[in-house]
């Protein structure tokens, strides 16, 4: 059986996001599948044929058709409970924000 063929990524930070970017054309969006973890991004997705054609009857095939998938690290911690996804123009855009961290505090140690 062949393997997901590979999805091909962005990976930029603006000030508040990590965006993930792909151009993935002719798949439904029904037919995408984004996990997110505090550190990493997993895409999958199928490509459907809308016609069936021989393998005999190509004269060229560079079009990748069926099940795709990526995962990535991503360069810094996000907050996956609120990431959006858009798909428009056969681009899916992914925007995840930058998990704020706790800026340091001072404990003072009591004595009993």
């Amino acid at each position: 059986e062949i393997g997901d063929g590979v999805l091909t990524l962005d990976v930029y930070r603006t000030p508040t996001e990590v965006v993930v970017e792909s151009a993935i054309a002719g798949v439904d969006p029904n037919d995408i599948d984004i996990n997110i973890t505090p550190d990493s991004i997993t895409i999958k997705g199928e490509r459907k044929r809308v016609r069936e054609v021989k393998d005999d009857d190509y004269d060229l095939q560079e079009c990748y058709w069926g099940r795709f998938s990526r995962s990535v690290i991503l360069p810094e911690e996000v907050d996956a409970e609120n990431a959006k996804a858009e798909f428009e123009g056969g681009i899916l855009t992914v925007k995840m924000p930058k998990r704020s961290r706790p800026q340091s505090k001072k404990v003072k140690v009591s004595s009993r």
